[in-house]
């Protein structure tokens, strides 16, 4: 970092668990450092089951805000004292608002960062023309299921080995959004615009998921969210299979943006390619 941080610095961050391998960090600095921000944004990794201490002992505004990943995402709802319609949809909260009078709002940023990565990287993908399927069921699932019932789809499956957890957000979602055990995944993946890997599987070492992408129609787009590595075994198994893919990284950015704004009360500088910025870091070269 080149330049030098006041005692006024406007703090942001990144909490997870685990957070080394975020890029959240590279992503918000470029832009604090082209816009010449009196700012930071850092890394958090507070204990699993210390989550909700490490966030009440922000209160106060000494930090602007956070955003949430892994595996925080309910968490950060519950602990918030005002939700967003969008984190409320969700039921979960990947961006905390820290205010000076000591209140906490939530929001819900993934589900316009989803959305904009299929703009993006699967051009003419229309999330109204068929069902879409989604695989977990944890808050990464929650905001991709609310997102495609706010943006039309017919249908969204939630896929997920404990049925019991789909169901839940089935519920909140309403008569559009059904659940299904993940044996189940060649039946709900026959008629799917798009499916999404909402899970941790594919981050490294986290495993991979055994589901049959080649069932889905020719025309599905297959997406994962997990973004290191960029190409996960699922991404892979889509490409082999001559599906069109959507990679997490295109989430990353999606949702980084509002979140910029919330935290430092400016747009990010649209002339910094943060995606080369992130792909150099991960000793990568853009796909053709």
């Amino acid at each position: 970092m080149s330049r030098s941080l006041t005692g006024g610095a406007k703090v942001a961050g990144v909490v997870g668990s685990p957070v080394r391998h975020s890029l959240s960090p590279l992503i918000h600095n470029a832009w604090i450092e082209r816009l010449g921000l009196d700012a930071v944004y850092a890394p958090f990794c507070p204990p699993e089951m210390g989550f909700e201490a490490f966030v009440q002992g922000l209160r106060g505004g000494a930090i602007a805000g956070l955003n949430v990943t892994l595996p925080f995402k309910e968490q950060a709802l519950a602990v918030a004292d005002g939700p967003t319609p969008a984190a409320q949809a969700a039921g979960a909260a990947n961006l905390l608002l820290f205010k000076g009078d000591g209140q906490i709002l939530a929001d819900n940023t993934d589900g316009a960062g989803l959305l904009a990565a299929f703009a993006r990287q699967a051009p003419g993908f229309d999330p109204a023309a068929a069902p879409v399927v989604i695989l977990g069921a944890g808050g990464a699932a929650r905001g991709a299921a609310a997102a495609f019932v706010a943006a039309g789809a017919p249908e969204v499956l939630i896929l997920n080995r404990t049925v019991a957890r789909a169901e839940a957000i089935a519920e909140r979602l309403g008569a559009r959004v059904r659940a299904l055990g993940l044996d189940q995944a060649a039946i709900a993946f026959a008629e799917a615009g798009a499916v999404i890997n909402a899970t941790s599987a594919g981050l490294s070492g986290q495993g991979e998921l055994d589901v049959p992408l080649a069932a889905t129609p020719v025309e599905c787009v297959v997406m994962d969210m997990v973004y290191k590595p960029l190409i996960t075994p699922f991404l892979a198994q889509a490409e082999a299979a001559g599906r069109r893919t959507v990679d997490g990284l295109a989430m990353l950015i999606g949702q980084a943006v509002p979140s910029f704004t919330a935290f430092f009360g400016v747009a990010p500088p649209a002339d910094v390619d943060v995606r080369t910025l992130a792909l150099n870091s991960l000793g990568l070269n853009e796909r053709i």
